[in-house]
């Protein structure tokens, strides 16, 4: 598994919710500023779906992300299984310095490890300006 981390100097609430609301996930959920979120969709409740669509800003390229909620426990963890059986695992952890979220996810096959973490770990990161720019 690849894990990517950050923490958020947020109070917990806060990033659960900036996670796991879709006016907010299409706000942040983008490694480069040349792509965006135009819809999101959540059912945040095991077998619950949820659905991103990621495109270009030029429009030239646009995939889903979509897959089916296997642990759900509020403020703490959300297990999901990606459509390609891919899993991934992501914790949230209150500390001194806000709040630490980790994501631990299986590797797929058509790029390499290196720049699956180094994208992951972008939007991870553009999460944390967005929810930290919020509190300003």
């Amino acid at each position: 598994m690849i894990t990517v981390q950050n923490t958020i100097n947020a109070p917990i609430e806060q990033v659960w919710e900036k996670w796991t609301t879709p006016q907010h996930i299409m706000k942040w959920n983008n490694a480069s500023d040349d792509w965006y979120t135009p819809f999101a969709e959540i059912d945040l409740q095991v077998g619950g779906k949820f659905k991103y669509t990621m495109a270009s800003k030029d429009d030239t390229m646009r995939f889903d992300f979509e897959g089916v909620y296997t642990t759900v426990l509020d403020f703490s963890v959300i297990e999901y299984e990606i459509t390609d059986g891919r899993k991934v695992k992501i914790t949230f952890e209150q500390n001194e310095a806000g709040t630490k979220v980790t994501e631990r996810f299986d590797p797929e096959t058509e790029n390499s490890e290196e720049l699956q973490e180094q994208g992951w770990q972008a939007i991870l990161d553009n999460f944390k300006k967005y929810v930290e720019e919020a509190n300003l």
